[in-house]
């Protein structure tokens, strides 16, 4: 087990100097690799956009399943949008940054968190608020490596 979460933590950790630089993580220019913002708080699931209902915000394309979901993310990105820039939330709560798997996430207070993997999902789900308390404090400064 501790080998397995040092394992998983050093993979976290491992910063993608791609990425470092943007605000917003993003492959291909998708944030969260085309994942729809909005379905992960109305459907409570991972859902995949369709290129047909793009918005640029931040630098990153986001797709969404329909023009619905696009018109609320377009009012209010900040809502929707992942935390850390879409960035693996246990990465930035231990001060880096790492790519997330968009069906590695949790909404805490109504906000958006990505992980690296279900597997790092699980070790941050250990202490969320601590987690969020350390990536808050941690995000300014690495979001500008």
């Amino acid at each position: 087990m501790i080998r397995r979460r040092i394992f998983l933590l050093s993979l976290c950790l491992i910063s993608i100097n791609a990425f470092a630089g943007d605000k917003i993580f993003h492959q291909n220019g998708n944030a969260i690799k085309g994942y729809d913002a909005v379905a992960y708080h109305s459907l409570k699931q991972a859902v995949k956009g369709d290129a047909q209902h793009t918005f640029n915000w931040k630098g990153a394309s986001w797709l969404f399943t329909s023009q619905q979901n696009l018109d609320l993310f377009a009012s209010n990105p900040e809502k929707y949008a992942p935390k850390y820039g879409g960035h693996c939330a246990y990465a930035a709560s231990k001060g880096s940054i790492a790519p997330v798997d968009p069906e590695a996430w949790t909404i805490v207070d109504d906000q958006l968190y990505l992980n690296y993997s279900k597997s790092v999902r699980e070790i941050w789900k250990e202490d969320i608020p601590g987690n969020i308390k350390k990536a808050d404090v941690n995000w300014p400064s690495i979001s500008t490596q």
